[in-house]
């Protein structure tokens, strides 16, 4: 028998092999199609990309008409590379560096020679564009901004590189996608699908009519469009008021998870990355080392979360029932709690008993410290302690990819058992060692839009839905997991002790004076220290500003998150603009106009200079002159205005 297996796989294996020829020559031409290419001309049709909304169908991001100036190499005759630089206003280098680079690609297949021109560019080109055999244009369509905002959550368009060509079969030399923003993340849906068309060439490498009579030709088809969940209006708003500023804002729809607003600062003009001077104007962005107006914060930027952490202490010491709502601490007011002997942490209160409640609009550092430790050396065993406290901080979704539809962001950072044992492998730590923790120090790490959606949990009393940015796909769904209900670790009946101190933080705590007539708003200021070393020295920087809200405190329809880099204290900066966005959403106008004229006349320009020029110095960062391009207003040249305390 086995004497019969070889030769038996052999018949078969031949017999399979011949099958498949027969079918690849003669029942389906396309391999015939591919293996003739050198007698047919492939033309692609490329659609327009699908046209971006906002959540109330105003339009944000269209198209506009382009040219690409393609090259086959090997059909070039007899240029006049004079004439031809002219036209298309480059370099004779340059041509013969574009030349070179497109034999590279292949000598005998079109690549882009010169993208993106526009109407008026190609105008003188189009006329005289017979003379040069071996160049013919590809008609494109480029964005075309409706607006000069919204530039980190629209993303760009860009050709794409060659590792991408050789890894996706869709994309060729030349090709456009999306990078960043929701351009990259919907880049399958805004694309479309190109559309296909084969000429039969002569023996002079002549077009002589369609291959097979357009048997293999496709139609392309235009991207579908999106609506956002961002609302425009308030958008503009943000990066109005972010003007001369650094940091993020992020708001967020309770009851959806839909983003209403995500701003960076400082940001750009979307507009300046189409066309011929797209790449120019990037490598200027890309460059700004320290301003870094192509660092999305709101997502990217890690900072301590300062006093609104002493939320998730106080939800964890409850549910722990290490505290209740009676629970008193005795405060020593600015001296604040004693962390060991002679060594204290400060605190902004006034001497005297703080529960919960005042705890929390009064910003009481000692109460939060006594939760924090006697949470963590409950039973005498901090390790089992704090990894179950670590567990009810992420179940907010601190410390964790939210897993947003957004293609960038940072996990934070919230420390557990694992941390302290490589911190202290030789010493038993207890509460009392890591109690910076309480009031969102030491090793607790945050993003804005974590921020964001940890209020939007406490609004809704115990749950969240991931964030997102995409509200409405033309002729699909929205991906399911946008509507799972994610549910914390701390039972319902405690939010409600600690949304009342959240409230009362408007009426009678650290931002009373930033009360909007007629809206329940429950906040928490904040003020994060700030650190560099400057010759192996740890320096203290001008303190991070932070608010944290949602409104109203009755069915929330929006919770946000504020930060501003060294903007000092939580109520300054951060919190008004936090009140000024709740009442831009919610009534569509402002009537806090003082408020909003404060906040548009700080400009903390020449501190970020003088901040500049310390990190210059440390040890810890070397950055180029500034160099950032004047490609759009976002300056506004007032004073520096004066700040008052929390």
């Amino acid at each position: 028998m086995r004497k019969f297996l070889l030769p038996s796989l052999i018949i078969v294996a031949a017999s399979l092999l011949v099958i498949r020829i027969f079918y690849l020559q003669v029942i389906n031409d396309t391999f015939k199609l591919k293996s003739d290419n050198n007698a047919i001309k492939i033309k692609y049709d490329y659609p327009e990309r699908g046209y971006i909304y906002d959540r109330y169908g105003k339009l944000l991001v269209a198209n506009q008409a382009s040219y690409d100036i393609m090259v086959i190499p090997r059909e070039l005759k007899n240029i006049d590379t004079l004439e031809f630089c002219q036209l298309l206003n480059i370099t004779k280098e340059d041509y013969i560096k574009k030349i070179a680079k497109a034999k590279i690609y292949s000598p005998r297949l079109p690549s882009v020679f010169l993208p993106q021109l526009n109407k008026s560019e190609f105008a003188a080109f189009q006329e005289k564009i017979r003379k040069f055999e071996g160049f013919y244009f590809q008609k494109r369509s480029l964005r075309d901004y409706e607006v000069d905002f919204g530039a980190n959550i629209f993303g760009f368009i860009t050709q794409v590189n060659d590792k991408l060509v050789a890894k996706n079969p869709y994309y060729n030399s030349g090709d456009l996608i999306g990078k960043q923003g929701v351009e990259e993340s919907y880049e399958d849906v805004l694309r479309g699908i190109k559309g296909v068309k084969y000429f039969q060439k002569d023996k002079y490498n002549r077009e002589i009519g369609s291959y097979k009579d357009g048997k293999y030709d496709t139609i392309a088809v235009q991207g579908e469009d999106i609506n956002l969940s961002i609302d425009a209006e308030l958008q503009r708003y943000g990066e109005q008021l972010m003007i001369n500023k650094r940091g993020g804002i992020v708001a967020i729809e309770p009851k959806t998870g839909e983003i209403l607003s995500l701003v960076t600062a400082p940001s750009y003009d979307p507009s300046i990355l189409v066309g011929r001077q797209r790449s120019k104007n990037y490598t200027l962005l890309y460059r700004d080392s320290i301003a870094k107006p192509l660092y999305d914060r709101g997502l990217l930027a890690e900072y301590p979360p300062g006093s609104p952490f002493k939320i998730m202490t106080g939800l964890a010491g409850l549910q722990e029932q290490i505290v209740d709502e009676q629970t008193s601490f005795y405060c020593l007011g600015h001296r604040g709690f004693m962390v060991s002997r002679g060594h204290f942490m400060g605190c902004h209160s006034t001497a005297g008993s703080f529960q919960l409640h005042n705890g929390i609009y009064q910003s009481c550092n000692t109460y939060f410290a006594n939760v924090f430790i006697n949470t963590i050396d409950k039973n005498h065993n901090p390790n089992k302690a704090i990894d179950i406290w670590s567990e009810h901080i992420k179940s907010f979704g601190l410390g964790e990819f939210l897993g947003y539809d957004l293609p960038t962001g940072k996990r934070g950072k919230i420390p557990d058992s694992k941390t302290y044992k490589k911190m202290y492998p030789n010493w038993q730590w207890s509460g009392r060692t890591i109690v910076s923790n309480s009031i969102g120090q030491g090793e607790v790490l945050t993003t804005p839009i974590q921020l964001a959606n940890m209020m939007a949990a406490v609004a809704n009393e115990g749950y969240y839905y991931t964030p997102h940015i995409i509200k409405k796909i033309k002729g699909e769904s929205i991906d399911k997991k946008f509507t799972e209900k994610h549910v914390t670790t701390i039972d319902k009946k405690y939010f409600k002790p600690m949304i009342s101190g959240l409230f009362d933080v408007y009426n009678l705590g650290t931002a009373r004076s930033l009360r909007v007539e007629g809206i329940d708003i429950c906040g928490k200021t904040g003020t994060a220290e700030n650190f560099t070393k400057i010759n192996g020295k740890r320096v203290k920087l001008e303190d991070h500003s932070i608010f944290v809200a949602f409104a109203p405190k009755d069915n929330p329809k929006i919770a946000i998150a504020v930060l501003v880099e060294n903007g000092g204290y939580g109520a300054t900066i951060a919190g008004p603009i936090a009140s000024l966005m709740i009442e831009k959403y919610l009534r569509k106008k402002i009537t806090r106009t003082d408020l909003e004229t404060k906040v548009l006349k700080i400009s903390l320009k020449d501190r970020y200079a003088i901040l500049g020029g310390i990190k210059e110095a440390s040890a810890i960062e070397t950055t180029p002159k500034d160099s950032t391009p004047k490609l759009k207003s976002k300056t506004i040249n007032t004073p520096v205005d004066s700040t008052t305390q929390n």
